[in-house]
């Protein structure tokens, strides 16, 4: 299957259907954001830590497949000098949107998180990459063109699923906080093993996920040439959260002065 295009339309319905992570943000987060008082996510509920920024003004930032007109304005609005490179288009238009309501400068990219082919190496003090890889097949190349895209010394701060949540069997919330959580799927998970029962379970507007190892998201960084400075865990909402931390956030640096 074409992957790319069935997430890509996928994520598109997700916009029309008014998911959480579509939604743009209000002129208050903008205005806030314009005095220095900001906060944004890579996870789910955990705000990133503000010492994991360097001062945003005039910075060259790249939100990496995190359309949806959230994060991005709000770095603009505190001073980045921010491009968006997202799959979706309808969610590039949530930035778009933003922009133009706030007056915002904003460059949109749409494209496969794995190949940044349209963005210049060396272009970007820090990438900022929210939970988004969990729509991807592999991670490697994803570290790779980070890596190749940051100047010397730049920063990438992402987001991830942490693999043991695909361990365990799809059920209701309610049923699973009746019954606990049940092994089921064999790492790594990936739902084109059974687009049909994905789709039964989560409806046809669902993109298709992948887990990915710890050695991948982890050791994938070191591997493309990060150092790592900064980890933390994030938990879930509603039962799953109950169990276990279900996100990884983590900053590293590229190499040089």
């Amino acid at each position: 299957m074409d992957l790319i295009a069935y997430n890509r339309a996928a994520w598109d319905r997700q916009v029309a259907r008014g998911n959480v992570w579509t939604l743009p943000v209000g002129p208050e987060i903008i205005a806030a954001a314009r005095r220095g008082d900001w906060s944004v996510v890579l996870t789910e509920r955990k705000p990133v830590p503000r010492e994991w920024f360097p001062p945003l003004a005039g910075l060259d930032l790249l939100c990496l497949a995190g359309g949806g007109g959230q994060q991005a304005p709000i770095f603009a609005a505190a001073g980045a000098k921010v491009t968006v490179f997202d799959l979706s288009p309808a969610q590039l238009a949530q930035d778009r949107l933003v922009a133009q309501r706030e007056s915002l400068d904003l460059t949109l990219v749409e494209g496969d998180m794995r190949d940044l082919s349209a963005l210049p190496a060396a272009a970007f003090d820090l990438v900022f990459h929210p939970l988004s890889n969990v729509f991807c097949p592999d991670v490697a190349p994803v570290w790779r063109e980070a890596h190749r895209v940051l100047r010397p010394g730049g920063a990438l701060l992402a987001g991830f699923m942490n693999p043991a949540v695909f361990l365990f069997d799809w059920v209701d919330e309610d049923e699973q906080a009746s019954r606990g959580m049940v092994a089921r799927h064999r790492l790594p998970f990936a739902a084109t093993d059974d687009v049909e029962e994905w789709r039964r379970l989560f409806g046809p507007d669902t993109p298709l996920e992948f887990s990915h190892s710890l050695e991948a998201q982890i050791g994938g960084q070191l591997a493309a040439g990060f150092a790592l400075m900064g980890l933390y865990e994030d938990q879930a909402s509603g039962a799953l959260g109950e169990y276990l931390p279900a996100y990884i956030a983590t900053r590293a640096r590229k190499a040089g002065s």
